[in-house]
């Protein structure tokens, strides 16, 4: 898309980065530094995440480790074309909560010269792609993959494996209902 600018105003190139992975493999906190580091540099950011995330904060994002920074909470991925006017960095995180609109709306933003970070699970306990993610992942100008430490063997972990009863595909936890698996210890459950 022509990103239409003044002489004197430098052209803005939008992109679109996803950050996923397992629980625990610190999703989160790479959205976190990748944010900050946007502040540093005096650019506009807004974080949304999705309404229904209340685990640590109704109004901030925070991760495993306690960090955290103060963020909108949306309803539907529209509403972040709504509130992202003026800025110049979006941050989402828990996209794979978010409807398969995030999609559009992230596409948009880049086109418009921001730059997006969505930060989210590629995979839910079942081990089936979750929400928008993998359309995201196909979209994305940068796909970073985190992974955590399977908690039974000490590899690299890329499943959320859930230890409650529980078939529902959202449920938010934390260390109590979720622990990180490799492929292997994942196939032993």
């Amino acid at each position: 898309m022509y990103n239409e600018h003044s002489p004197n105003e430098p052209c803005r190139a939008g992109r679109i980065e996803v950050i996923c992975g397992s629980m625990f493999s610190g999703k989160t906190e790479e959205l976190l530094r990748r944010l900050r580091r946007a502040m540093i540099a005096q650019q506009s950011v807004e974080i949304f995440k999705p309404s229904l995330d209340t685990r640590y904060s109704e109004d901030e994002v925070v991760s495993h480790d306690r960090n955290a920074i103060l963020s909108t909470p949306v309803e539907h991925s529209s509403n972040i074309l709504l509130l992202s006017s003026e800025v110049e960095v979006v941050g989402v995180d828990e996209a794979q909560f978010f409807d398969d609109g995030l999609v559009a709306v992230c596409q948009q933003l880049a086109d418009q010269g921001i730059r997006v970070i969505v930060a989210g699970l590629d995979m839910d306990f079942k081990r089936v792609p979750f929400g928008p993610i993998p359309a995201l992942c196909a979209i994305a100008d940068d796909v970073t993959k985190v992974h955590a430490i399977c908690v039974k063997c000490g590899n690299l972990a890329n499943y959320s494996h859930r230890l409650v009863k529980n078939d529902k595909q959202i449920m938010l936890g934390e260390t109590e209902e979720y622990q990180p698996l490799c492929r292997i210890c994942y196939n032993k459950i």
